[in-house]
């Protein structure tokens, strides 16, 4: 195949840089959807149907480099990662193992469970939410979207709250390594410490083995007595996939929604008003600022995405972010509104096998968050003179602080 490669067409590009991507995801969707950048050697696509397309389409995209460090573990770092016996996770799994695995771990996360834990979780909100009250000003992310989703995860995997520092620390230390731009001897802490974690869903299958709880670790356990076919090692693989995604991404959304809930002050007035509109609004809140903005695909054999030839072998890099604002599915997709009607449709949860396991919590935890916040502080705002920094990364958009006024701007 004579591969074409249409190049960046916004100068000096930084695919780590999201503390403002929208313009420059713009101008991709509508001069260069497809192109290469050769400073990552990704193939950047951008535009919905194109994103959808290869999502949708496993056999030719796989997702076997979903969770391969974006900059090359450096000797040093390979050699802790592998004597720590690290595997991987299930979303960088391929069927007929990641249909499999995924099927029991379904069968465990399941709404029935987050049902049950409810109460709970109003409990660790409203716990949370009432430390702000009489506070001049709070570091929102820190105080309360941090621990507060692992709080709830914590609940459900039967993990005791004293882990919640050290599972958020292993947690940020993949996220750096994997999607962030670490070189050289930056790497070694990281390498370690995500060897940690690893050992860690490994000896809490152990422990659920021996004594089991009222879990999900438990139930996965209890399919596998039953006959299904997991392994305890594939076990600590989805516990370490869903330890991180399950906290990690919903802490961010819970950030980057309230800093667009306050840019947007009439959209914070009119669920103040009717939390009726939460619904819609979480679906627009992940269509609009979503957690995570881009996610990876290997090409396995020669294909084209929008008309461009992609060779066999090319990492892709599907920036979801971008999709979610494409004009030709979102009308006026750059303006944030909550009564848009097919915000639902967005990509920010993937699309096809790997769609997210956890959306059901996430969209449940995150509304009872937005519910109890609009009735306790209806006249929050940010603080001002503390501009947000976002950690670099490819595909996570993590803010590293939101400082808050609980009470109102006076």
């Amino acid at each position: 195949m004579n591969v074409q490669q249409p190049v960046c067409p916004v100068g000096g590009f930084d695919p780590y840089d999201l503390s403002a991507p929208h313009a420059n995801w713009q101008q991709f969707r509508s001069t260069a959807p497809v192109f290469y950048h050769p400073d990552t050697n990704y193939w950047i696509v951008s535009n919905y149907n194109d994103i959808k397309g290869v999502f949708d389409d496993w056999e030719t995209f796989s997702s076997e480099n979903a969770q391969a460090p974006m900059t090359p573990l450096g000797d040093k770092a390979k050699a802790i990662v592998k004597a720590g016996g690290f595997t991987s996770g299930l979303s960088a799994r391929t069927p007929p193992t990641h249909t499999r695995i995924r099927k029991v771990a379904q069968t465990a996360f399941s709404p029935r469970r987050f049902k049950a834990i409810e109460p709970q979780i109003e409990a660790i909100i409203e716990r949370h939410l009432s430390a702000m009250e009489g506070k001049a000003q709070v570091d929102f992310f820190r105080d309360v979207a941090y621990p507060v989703p692992a709080l709830v995860l914590f609940t459900l995997m039967g993990i005791p709250d004293q882990d919640v520092d050290k599972v958020k620390s292993w947690a940020t230390s993949r996220a750096l390594l994997t999607w962030g731009n670490l070189t050289g001897d930056d790497q070694l802490p990281h390498a370690q410490a995500m060897v940690d974690y690893w050992n860690y869903c490994r000896a809490l299958v152990a422990a659920r083995k021996a004594a089991p709880g009222d879990d999900f670790p438990s139930d996965m356990l209890a399919a596998q007595r039953d006959g299904a076919e997991i392994s305890d090692e594939e076990i600590a693989g989805v516990m370490y996939s869903v330890l991180f995604a399950g906290h990690e991404t919903t802490t961010t959304l819970m950030a980057n929604a309230l800093k667009v809930l306050m840019d947007n002050r009439t959209a914070w007035d009119a669920i103040c008003a009717d939390p009726s509109l939460i619904k819609g609004a979480t679906e627009e809140i992940l269509r609009y600022a979503p957690s995570i903005v881009s996610w990876r695909r290997l090409a396995k054999k020669p294909t084209q995405i929008g008309g461009v030839d992609i060779p066999q072998g090319a990492n892709i890099l599907l920036v979801m972010g971008a999709g979610n604002r494409d004009e030709t599915v979102f009308p006026g997709g750059e303006d944030f509104d909550i009564t848009r009607d097919n915000a639902r449709t967005h990509l920010s949860l993937g699309y096809g096998i790997h769609f997210c396991i956890g959306f059901q919590l996430a969209k449940l935890e995150f509304g009872l968050m937005l519910r109890a916040l609009t009735k306790k502080f209806p006249k929050l705002h940010l603080a001002e003179g503390h501009p947000i920094n976002y950690i670099p990364s490819i595909s996570f958009r993590v803010p590293d602080k939101l400082i808050i006024k609980p009470h109102g701007a006076s």
